[in-house]
């Protein structure tokens, strides 16, 4: 399903360009750690996508991956980021309150990931719950051991990136390990009455499309469920596009994928009924 842009607000306000004097820095330091403070890229109000109903997605900064494929690699630097502060960013999720309401939506916290800035995001989170606003986060799980339990508390939803089953492919797109994407997973799963997780796997041709590779995502996904039943209640096969090039070419960084083509709706065919043979609902 297409994507509705009710409205973009890209945010390009340098937290490294602010001339601040050492105690100021100092102070900004601090107010990151306790998560009064965090580094946001943009955000947009939209349908169809990062969850259920209409949804305020808002783009964190940092990353520790660095995903051959990654269409907001303008969001991978922390200190490019605008400090934006837990209150101002909480003030304008409380406007769409009536929006959510009425369309079943709410936020979504994604990046760059989220879990670069744990503490933010957990006041955030919060903040978001007491207005009776559904949460979701959209992670890799990589940094999944820094989300305490009472930040998973507060999430309803995690949309987990699971960028391969094989971890030798895995470190070729992101150049990390992949065990802790599938320890955060089971972590979820493990949780009674923890939160609902849809899975997410890109489909690059000859980089993630492997038969095998696919067959190991998908068993990891339906043993999630062999935790807890219902825990991974979506899977969606998201097919690779070309729509990040030009940001690659804009920040002077090399891009592998300069050739690869989307998948053909026969690929994507063939690999989301690889997901529905382990019992997974797919897109």
């Amino acid at each position: 399903m297409a994507a509705t842009l009710i409205r973009s607000d890209s945010i390009t306000a340098p937290l490294a360009g602010l001339e601040v004097t050492e105690w100021e820095r100092h102070e900004r330091l601090a107010a990151m750690r306790e998560g009064r403070l965090g580094s946001v890229h943009s955000w947009e109000l939209v349908t169809a996508v990062d969850g259920p109903g209409t949804r305020l997605t808002t783009f964190l900064s940092g990353c520790p991956l660095q995903c051959l494929y990654c269409h907001n690699p303008d969001t991978l630097a922390m200190k490019d980021g605008k400090p934006v502060t837990s209150d101002e960013l909480l003030t304008r999720i409380a406007r769409y309150r009536g929006v959510f309401a009425a369309t079943g939506g709410g936020i979504t916290l994604s990046g760059g990931e989220v879990l670069m800035q744990p503490a933010f995001a957990a006041r955030i989170l919060r903040g978001a719950k007491e207005m009776g606003i559904h949460t979701t986060i959209d992670t890799s799980g990589f940094l999944g051991a820094a989300a305490t339990d009472a930040m998973l508390d507060d999430i309803d939803l995690v949309l987990l990136d699971v960028k391969s089953g094989d971890p030798d492919i895995y470190r070729e797109v992101t150049g990390r390990e992949l065990e802790p994407t599938l320890t955060f997973g089971r972590r979820l799963a493990e949780r009674e009455g923890g939160p609902e997780v849809w899975v997410r796997y890109v489909l690059v041709p000859d980089l993630t499309d492997g038969v095998d590779n696919v067959e190991r995502v998908a068993e990891y996904a339906a043993s999630l469920n062999d935790i807890r039943p219902g825990t991974v209640t979506r899977v969606e096969v998201l097919p690779f596009h070309q729509m990040g090039r030009d940001k690659w070419a804009a920040l002077g960084r090399e891009y592998h994928l300069e050739d690869t083509q989307p998948p053909t709706p026969e690929l994507t065919e063939r690999v989301r009924e690889q997901f529905r043979a382990h019992g997974l609902q797919t897109d």
